[in-house]
């Protein structure tokens, strides 16, 4: 019977000495974690709605530049009927495009900027440009 007890206490000794070495996340960590990740979501969230416009214009551009349309007005007036079809262009319209030819091939340009509300006073600014091929 004593043989029991001695064995029995040396595992309750290790037992103690194992929790002592373990190691967790703290209620900080933890904390610190969750607000960081909260964080990097919103600014996610914000962000991937202008980049999906930014991808649409580019990808409207293309198109237009290699339609065939060759004057100003001509691109113009396409651009305007693509926005009409794509409803997620609302933050440039064909006057901010800027049209050239490079080795009589149409290029047609675009920049503007972003402005995102994060919370109250503090906006994130995103700067966008792009050009056709």
């Amino acid at each position: 019977m004593e043989l029991r007890t001695i064995e029995s206490r040396g595992h309750a000794g290790q037992l103690a000495h194992r929790r002592g070495s373990q190691r967790g996340v703290t209620l900080f960590g933890l904390m610190f974690w969750a607000i960081l990740i909260g964080v990097v979501s919103l600014i996610g969230l914000k962000v991937l709605p202008t980049l999906n416009e930014y991808f649409t214009i580019k990808r409207a551009v293309e198109k237009i530049a290699t339609s065939g349309a060759s004057t100003v007005p001509e691109i113009r007036t396409a651009f305007d009927r693509q926005t009409d079809v794509e409803y997620s262009i609302v933050s440039i319209t064909s006057k901010d495009l800027m049209i050239t030819k490079v080795n009589d091939k149409v290029v047609i340009s675009f920049a503007y900027n972003k402005e995102i509300e994060l919370v109250a006073p503090v906006y994130l600014l995103l700067k966008y440009e792009g050009r056709s091929r």
